[in-house]
């Protein structure tokens, strides 16, 4: 895969394709950290003389234009943080687009409307992945959050083009987490999140990998059920019992460590805020729910990833949005941010956690990927990556 800060790009018109999937309320962005992302690709870009014909999506669509969910507002923040004129172009194919984008001189960025505006995106259609394609002299994939969604402006257009390429935020998602294929051992896998369902593909492939694995939130409640001991009125998939039981019994006979909480906080629901208890993991009552890993299991798991060359992470280790269960999160977070051992974290709710507590620069690496972290780590081939790879670029 040939990535854009080791390519001759002076004078190209390159289309690249962002993840400026932001959360919008009211027209107004809430979270600008996926545009901040893409800046030193874009700056790179323009310093090497090249212009930019910049392409993304926004929320779901499905083919339909929705105002509400226009890049014009992302156009005018990216401005602000790129501090160069970002034209805006309210389509992303058509007349007007073209014209826009071959008009650009080096040093100039233009920026597209919502791909998903038009139902080529998602379908991946060829026709629509031409005209895309016709925006650009080259192509540069710097959405790692889309590398598994076979979309036009993700796998299509690189059937367009002569030359391909990563772009820098790309490229350290692609670098990090290829380390996960050699780790610094020990290596330990922190599992937590709402399901045992979403995480099986994750398991099942790093069994083979992990020294250990360290389960808390609420999918520890399937693995203790599968046990034989009562959750209450906790969240469990019951139809995932054999299931869980299998992967612990998996994880024993690979001699890979299988580490579940000893104690729960518990209270009557998720926004609790009374009632609140610790209780050993085989006495949750029968009318609360286990909603946060207790002191005890915070201790146990602390000795093990002490002793961790590289720890993957994903989800939190209860309902962390309550602060009554966030304590169980937090301790975690603090504890993995203070190891010298190499930290990769990946999804959504992780990543939210660690920006509540603004320690985020004490990790090794933050994923900006949810979907494409997780189906990397079940080891499944990205059609992001795959397209880059078998690009002639």
């Amino acid at each position: 895969m040939k990535f854009i800060d080791s390519q001759d790009i002076t004078g190209k018109r390159l289309l690249i394709r962002v993840d400026y999937n932001v959360p919008l309320k009211n027209g107004e962005i809430q979270d600008d950290n996926r545009i901040k992302a893409s800046l030193p690709t874009l700056r790179l870009a323009l310093e090497k003389g090249a212009s930019l014909v910049i392409c993304s999506h926004l929320g779901k669509p499905k083919g339909q234009i929705k105002p509400e969910l226009s890049l014009r507002p992302v156009a005018e923040r990216l401005e602000q943080l790129l501090e160069t004129r970002v034209e805006f172009i309210d389509d992303c194919v058509g007349q007007k687009a073209l014209e826009a984008s071959g008009a650009l001189k080096p040093g100039q960025v233009v920026m597209l409307e919502n791909l998903r505006f038009h139902k080529g995106e998602e379908k991946n259609d060829p026709a629509f992945s031409r005209e895309l394609a016709a925006m650009g002299e080259a192509y540069v994939n710097d959405a790692f959050g889309v590398a598994h969604r076979a979309h036009a402006s993700v796998v299509g257009v690189t059937e367009y083009f002569d030359f391909c390429m990563g772009g820098l935020l790309l490229e350290k998602e692609w670098k990090y987490l290829s380390r996960i294929v050699d780790p610094q051992r020990p290596f330990v896998l922190i599992s937590g999140g709402a399901k045992v369902s979403s995480k099986l593909g994750v398991l099942n492939n790093l069994l083979d990998k992990v020294d250990a694995m360290v389960i808390g939130g609420a999918m520890a409640n399937t693995f203790i059920l599968a046990m034989g001991h009562s959750t209450g009125r906790s969240l469990v998939e019951e139809d995932l019992v054999e299931e869980a039981r299998d992967i612990m019994h998996k994880a024993r006979d690979r001699k890979v460590g299988f580490y579940l909480p000893v104690d729960f906080i518990v209270g009557q629901g998720p926004d609790s805020q009374d009632g609140v208890e610790v209780v050993p993991f085989q006495d949750i009552p029968d009318d609360k729910m286990a909603l946060d890993i207790g002191p005890a299991t915070c201790t146990m798991f602390a000795e093990v990833l002490h002793k961790s060359g590289t720890i993957v992470w994903n989800g939190p280790m209860g309902a962390f949005e309550n602060r009554v269960f966030a304590q169980g999160s937090y301790n975690i977070a603090d504890l993995v941010g203070g190891l010298e051992a190499e930290t990769i974290v990946g999804g959504g709710d992780t990543d939210a956690l660690i920006h509540k507590l603004g320690i985020q620069d004490k990790f090794s690496f933050i994923s900006t990927g949810g979907g494409s972290f997780m189906e990397f780590l079940e080891g499944k081939v990205l059609p992001g990556f795959k397209a880059l790879e078998k690009s002639d670029g």
